[in-house]
């Protein structure tokens, strides 16, 4: 099959590295893979190699009508036999483009909550029904889904984000190089997070959380870069004077397999969620984690793997980060947990059969239809 995806953009965050991911694993299965974004540039570009075609289909800020004949035209150049588009935006423009060309198959992902306008939520309404198959990342997302955009049921799917799991582990020996690295000791309870620094992630809630547990051995450390990095300085230097030290932003990194081997607990205190991809990788990697309980964050983080405060609740954070700093034998157990879940639930080869699935049954249903009307 010839598969094409419609992505916002090639930066380093967590939905772009999954594409990159499926992308790969597709094209490894033998299919001949596009990626169009809709934002030039983008550090994960350079990634997808050369046997996966990476063009733009660029757009000007706001609603750009011009884009839907850009992308009909990308689209018609590639002649896919699937269109894959994920989050708001490539939906808008591409899911009409595809289903005016007729292709045959066209899957549509909501990687989280998303907040629409008025009239861009009466517009999802619409464009969902045109997809072959909207797919939501957890059943907390498919249930936004249901009420958001209104998703008919046959329509609907949950297909878990999944992650090439032989990237993800404990290990010792790089644990402690990447905290020498960091110049955080070896007996330091370290609390972590990596992704894109954003609004919605509200890491400045998560430094408050961290108020009563830094010290010297206590750290936190956040990894990854974006519009938000001067709010989370702000409450850094909020924090009293002797704890500013103990909180670490290393800016964008590639090796996030290696630091997470220097967490002890992984943590995201975001307002909204839908599976960001980092959980697996983080419970992969034997970690707990604490988090906020939105989006279908609550659906994959039982109390065997972590522990969930209501957003906003600096308080119950607090008191999470500090019952597992104070009990290592519980922080081995939930890690433990985590990491025989992630092996079960979140493999990149499960993810990429489902998708498969959908490509081909709604190329299949399209094929029998346009027999059974010749036919007639």
């Amino acid at each position: 099959m010839r598969i094409l995806h419609i992505v916002q953009s090639l930066e380093m965050g967590g939905q772009e590295r999954l594409i990159l991911h499926l992308a790969r694993a597709l094209s490894a299965r033998g299919h001949e893979v596009g990626v169009a974004s809709l934002t030039l540039g983008g550090v994960l570009r350079a990634e997808f190699g050369k046997d996966i075609e990476v063009f733009d289909v660029p757009r000007h800020d706001g609603f750009d009508a011009f884009v839907i004949a850009r992308m009909a035209k990308a689209i018609a150049d590639f002649s896919p036999d699937a269109v894959h588009t994920h989050n708001p935006s490539p939906m808008f423009y591409a899911v009409p483009a595809a289903r005016l060309l007729g292709v045959k198959a066209i899957v549509h992902t909501k990687h989280g909550a998303n907040i629409y306008g008025k009239r861009s939520l009466h517009a999802a309404r619409v464009v969902a029904r045109l997809t072959t198959a909207f797919v939501a990342v957890s059943e907390g997302t498919a249930e936004a889904a249901r009420i958001k955009e209104r998703v008919p049921p046959a329509l609907l799917h949950v297909v878990p984000n999944g992650i090439p799991l032989d990237d993800f582990g404990p290990s010792m020996e790089t644990r402690a190089r990447v905290r020498r690295e960091l110049g955080i000791p070896d007996d330091a309870y370290v609390v972590g997070s990596v992704g894109r620094l954003a609004p919605e992630k509200d890491y400045p809630l998560m430094v408050r959380a961290m108020r009563d547990v830094l010290g010297p051995r206590a750290r936190l450390l956040l990894v990854g870069d974006g519009p938000s990095r001067g709010d989370i300085e702000q409450a850094i230097a909020a924090l009293p004077n002797e704890k500013h030290a103990f909180c670490t932003l290393t800016g964008t990194r590639r090796d996030v397999a290696d630091l997470l081997t220097a967490f002890d607990v992984f943590s995201l205190t975001s307002r909204t969620e839908g599976l960001p991809l980092v959980i697996p990788e983080a419970m992969a990697t034997a970690l707990p984690v604490v988090a906020t309980a939105v989006g279908g964050l609550p659906s994959i983080i039982s109390e065997h793997v972590g522990l969930l405060a209501p957003y906003g609740d600096v308080d119950g954070l607090t008191r999470a980060m500090l019952a597992l700093r104070d009990d290592a034998e519980r922080r081995r157990r939930m890690g433990e947990a985590a990491r025989k879940q992630a092996l079960e639930q979140f493999s990149l080869d499960k993810m990429t059969d489902r998708y498969e699935t959908l490509y081909r049954a709604a190329r299949s249903r399209a094929t029998k239809e346009q027999t059974l009307a010749s036919i007639a």
